[in-house]
């Protein structure tokens, strides 16, 4: 057997998949938005507005600069976790558990104790890396719900629920499996959101408070 032959199966075994998801977690881990705020001298983030470690909680220090950052950054994560395992690898399903792992370790990071945040910026980076279509009309549905209510919570909510009708009306049923495990983990994270709209309490978006 030429060693052609050998390398795509020892990049699609167990061990290597493996490899890759714990890389991803670790890179998921990262905690952009308490390094932007400590480093720009904000304060400890998990001191500010909710505690959270996000975007949504960075625009509470009323620094948008270091918002916009935290959000990029916190999707870029997720995004570069999944085109490093496809890239590496070449098989999709490599490249779901990086995804998988990335979105867990923003979560429950190991460098934060397993105190994270609530994801909703990496789930978009890594469904813009998985499918670029899908994702960007995940985004779509984000930003038009953000627009109208001036509620992050329920925008992520909102985008959450729309995925799985954004890989059907493109045809992409087979990440279903996947995007239903993070639709659902982003709405436990956001259940104190939920109880909190459905009582007229939750915050607009640049709320210095919860």
């Amino acid at each position: 057997m030429l060693q052609s032959d050998i390398m795509p199966e020892i990049l699609s075994s167990p061990t290597t998949l493996l490899i890759v998801a714990v890389l991803a977690y670790l890179l998921g881990s990262i905690p952009f938005g308490l390094v932007i705020t400590r480093v720009m001298g904000l304060g400890d983030l998990r001191q500010i507005g909710s505690g959270n470690i996000g975007a949504t909680n960075v625009l509470r220090t009323g620094n948008k600069r270091a918002a916009l950052a935290t959000l990029v950054l916190d999707g870029a994560k997720g995004a570069v976790a999944v085109l490093i395992a496809r890239a590496v690898t070449g098989h999709e399903d490599a490249a779901q558990a990086a995804a998988l792992t990335s979105f867990l370790g923003h979560l429950y990071p190991v460098w934060l104790w397993f105190k994270g945040g609530k994801g909703v910026a990496t789930f978009l980076g890594v469904l813009l890396a998985l499918n670029w279509p899908v994702g960007l009309g995940v985004c779509a549905t984000w930003a038009v719900t953000a627009a109208l209510f001036r509620i992050s919570s329920l925008a992520a909510l909102m985008a959450a629920a729309s995925a799985g009708l954004w890989l059907f009306a493109l045809n992409s049923g087979r990440m279903l499996f996947l995007v239903l495990i993070l639709t659902i983990l982003v709405y436990l994270r956001h259940w104190a959101n939920i109880e909190r709209i459905k009582a007229g309490t939750e915050p607009k978006i640049g709320a210095k408070k919860v």
